[in-house]
């Protein structure tokens, strides 16, 4: 099935997205606005809420790579490549997710959305003045990744200092 984009931006009339890259503030802003306007507020990864037993391998191979990956060293040591077109694929999947669930939830109230539909996407199924998009130097994805107090972050890189080459798979990861 193929929605048609004019009948998505019908539905997602009532969405104001923030999307951008790592550390630019798109979280932040997006809870200040919710706080300040009432809206709806949409974090990061709402796409989440979907139950894990609905998402299958052959359909969202990206979202669920954690079910089938073989060990966490394989994850810290995948090539730039290969992680660059998994962080694409998982987008492109939890997007679908993200605009139903936003067509479920903006029915009658303002909904404001940290997201990572892609900004293609974004602009076939929203009006410009929907869409804000901030941005952050690379660099400070790369140099800062590590300095949240995020249990996330902190187990990714202690698997990175269990690896047979920490220092080399340090590099990579941030490559």
């Amino acid at each position: 099935m193929k929605i048609a984009n004019n009948i998505l931006k019908y539905y997602l009339r009532n969405v104001l997205f923030i999307t951008g890259t790592a550390y630019a503030g798109k979280s932040t802003m997006a809870a200040m606005l919710a706080e300040k306007y009432n809206l709806i507020h949409c974090g990061e990864n709402y796409h989440a809420s979907m139950p894990a037993e609905i998402l299958t391998v052959e359909q969202q191979p990206n979202l669920c790579y954690f079910r089938i990956m073989k060990g966490w060293q394989e994850f810290v040591n995948r090539t730039p490549e290969v992680y660059c077109d998994w962080i694409e694929g998982g987008a492109r999947e939890a997007a679908e997710i993200e605009i139903a669930e936003l067509i479920h939830r903006s029915q009658g109230r303002k909904i404001v959305a940290d997201t990572n539909i892609p900004l293609k996407d974004l602009a076939q199924i929203a009006d410009y003045n929907q869409i804000a998009v901030m941005l952050s130097p690379q660099a400070m994805s790369v140099n800062y990744f590590f300095e949240r107090d995020d249990p996330e972050k902190l187990f990714i890189k202690e698997q990175i200092m269990q690896a047979k080459e920490p220092e080399e798979t340090m590099e990579n990861f941030k490559a």
